[in-house]
């Protein structure tokens, strides 16, 4: 018999992901993307996998680990894909069945993204990201360089070119810098390219200043639908989108959505050619989208209204699929915690429930038998490629590659609650015991608080999995909740904090830390709290307001939303979450800021930041520490170098272990020393 040994920091290294899964068109096979941490380059691998549908010996059919968005060709005999491989991304293709290595399809001087085949197979549609400049000479022939000598001249001055571009810096719109960089003025274009023919060039089909969606073909190849900004001059360019044709001939565009009141996003249209499924969201000057749910709507490609189909219903949208019949519509929605699978009959107009489970879906895809096959974490593994089949109405698993390691570590149960908020309103949660919990006795809580503001988290939240664990593992009571404000309970949840983001969430964070309590295995002189991003403005805002909690991590929060709105990439999240801008009402933000209370805080403070986060700056830790330390209160600040928003979810496996430690550690020093 096996003895399981507890969770560690470095067990992080052992988890295996999946990504992006697409049905082979016979719904025998499924190619998808198996990322791996490599703990020698303090990265990441992605090769794409193939399994059988029906569950079998999964098998690797790249290994550059840099491969990624596997695409069949319609006829199934070969498999695109994009690869790093060689520097830039670029779209490749796979022949399947008879072997043979991969070809590089395109070589944009930029790379290559997202690619789409034709319905036919004849024609490959792609992203490519070029400027003004380099579109007007697009296709002007360079002389070859006489040497390797001057081949490499050319290169320098090339590079020096595209440096002195941005020395110094021209900022005329907002956002200006997103994840971890500084945008350029090149925006992704849509190019086609034939596949008949190894030496065929593509053909760029797009020519404005303004990114375009992934590329989604009219069922007959006529067309391509996609998404892009409408008023070119606007900032924020999420929202005010749209949905256009494009002839494949002519380059011709079309726009096809024309209501102001909707920015839209992700068309895909039906296989019979007479519908389009897009998600939109209300749209007004102070409203922020995440208020909303995400509205899966169909439209008429031949004109006349749309319908939401998920408004009855009051939950967010997740992802969309037509069947390969286009009778229905396979979506999924965040719901009360979970994230079931519907269908919607195109002849009835009628939802049907596809399937339920204890699971966090992240990605899908349908078979032309009907099989659902679908990426999800469950409350006791990382995420896994599953298939709910169409003729055994059961859910089964296609990859196990944790298996062997969760069989040599102790999982803790994520057992679910609900209790009262304060407002009357019932609160979902979820809590693990600690690692050799014994009854009777009492042990330190950690509380987590989500981000977003409208984040849904679940029994199964995949990119929590390894953290709970480990906090469980370290002799704590975990513990988090979806307090008011929450995706997946409703618009009317999910806007009880407009223009207050604090009172409510903590009235309700406050409850399930007092249910928790309840259930007589908390020590009530030894409780943490931590949450990033909204999460860390809710514990900031929590320790400014009680000393209940002998210690608290903030993680790359928002601190001062006046100072957020002048340095965030999102400045219009404080006017729609607010409803005002910070000029007409500075004494009203800073009082909804969590910096308005720091010199209250007397609970030892532990503040993480990433020096490259645009989305919640750095600045706004740097003002926590320094009104928390000017006042007289106990804090620590940890700074990461090169890492932005994602860093405790996608960041170097590194930085993510050193930030787990000094967080346990942190608890440890105040909840577990006499």
């Amino acid at each position: 018999m096996t003895i399981k040994r507890p969770m560690q920091v470095d067990d992080l290294y052992q988890i295996i992901t999946t990504e992006d899964p697409h049905i082979s068109p016979d719904g025998q096979w499924v190619a998808y993307v198996r990322m791996t941490v490599d703990k020698t380059d303090n990265g990441y691998k992605r090769n794409i996998w193939l399994s059988p549908v029906t569950g079998g010996i999964p098998r690797q059919i790249t290994r550059s680990g840099k491969d990624f968005q596997p695409r069949w060709s319609p006829d199934g005999s070969q498999l695109a894909f994009v690869s790093a491989r060689d520097g830039k991304p670029q779209v490749y293709i796979l022949p399947m069945g008879i072997g043979g290595e991969a070809r590089a399809l395109t070589s944009q001087p930029n790379g290559a993204t997202s690619p789409e085949w034709s319905p036919d197979g004849s024609y490959m549609a792609f992203l490519s990201a070029m400027n003004e400049e380099e579109r007007a000479n697009e296709g002007a022939e360079d002389t070859p360089p006489s040497d390797k000598h001057e081949g490499k001249a050319r290169k320098e001055r090339k590079d020096e070119l595209e440096r002195k571009k941005s020395d110094p810096m021209t900022m005329v719109k907002i956002p200006y810098r997103v994840g971890t960089s500084y945008l350029t003025d090149r925006h992704e274009q849509i190019y086609i390219i034939g596949m008949g023919d190894d030496e065929a060039k593509s053909r760029r089909l797009t020519n404005l200043s303004a990114n375009h969606e992934a590329p989604q073909w009219s069922h007959d190849g006529q067309f391509i639908y996609t998404t892009h900004q409408v008023d070119l001059s606007q900032d924020e360019p999420y929202r005010d989108s749209a949905i256009y044709r494009i002839d494949v001939t002519t380059g011709e565009e079309t726009r096809l959505t024309n209501d102001d009141l909707f920015t839209n996003f992700s068309p895909i249209a039906s296989p019979d050619g007479m519908w389009l499924a897009h998600i939109r969201y209300p749209m007004s000057a102070r409203k922020s989208i995440l208020q909303s749910n995400a509205r899966i709507t169909i439209m008429p490609v031949a004109g006349g209204d749309s319908i939401d189909i998920n408004i009855d219903i009051d939950r967010s949208e997740l992802g969309s699929v037509w069947s390969h019949d286009g009778k229905h519509l396979i979506f999924s929605l965040e719901n009360d915690g979970f994230t079931p699978i519907y269908a919607f009959n195109m002849a009835e107009k009628a939802i049907s429930q596809v399937t339920a489970g204890n699971f966090k879906l992240t990605q899908f895809d349908v078979s032309i038998t009907g099989d659902v096959v679908f990426c999800a974490g469950t409350p006791i593994n990382p995420v896994e490629v599953m298939v709910f089949g169409a003729e055994s109405q059961t859910i089964l698993p296609i990859t196990t590659f944790n298996e062997t390691w969760l069989k040599e570590i102790i999982i803790q149960e994520t057992v679910e609650m609900w209790f009262d908020s304060p407002s009357g309103e019932k609160i979902q949660g979820w809590y693990l015991l600690p690692v050799g919990y014994k009854e009777g006795q009492q042990y330190p809580l950690v509380v987590n608080i989500h981000g977003g503001p409208h984040v849904m988290w679940s029994a199964s939240e995949p990119s929590m999995f390894h953290e709970w664990q480990f906090q469980a593992t370290n002799g704590y009571v975990v513990f988090y909740c979806n307090p008011r404000g929450a995706g997946g309970y409703g618009e009317k949840f999910q806007q009880a904090i407009l223009r207050s983001w604090g009172i409510p969430a903590y009235d309700d964070v406050m409850a399930g830390v007092d249910a928790v309590i309840q259930k007589g295995f908390v020590d009530t002189q030894r409780m943490a709290v931590t949450g990033g991003s909204y999460g860390g403005y809710m514990t900031t805002w929590v320790v400014g307001h009680t000393d209940r909690f002998v210690c608290a991590v903030s993680q790359r929060g928002v601190y001062n939303l006046i100072s957020f709105y002048g340095t965030s990439d999102t400045p219009s999240l404080i006017t729609g979450e607010f409803e005002v801008e910070p000029w007409e009402d500075p004494t009203f933000l800073w009082e909804q800021s969590p910096l308005a209370y720091a010199h209250r805080i007397k609970t030892p403070l532990l503040i993480i930041h990433a020096e490259n986060d645009f989305r919640v700056p750095i600045e706004q830790g740097e003002q926590l520490f320094a009104f928390v330390r000017r006042s007289g209160g106990t804090v620590k600040m940890l700074r990461y170098p090169r890492e932005g928003h994602e860093m405790s979810r996608s960041g170097e496996p590194e930085h993510r272990v050193h930030h787990l430690n000094e967080m346990v550690t942190w608890f440890d020093t105040y909840c577990k020393s006499e």
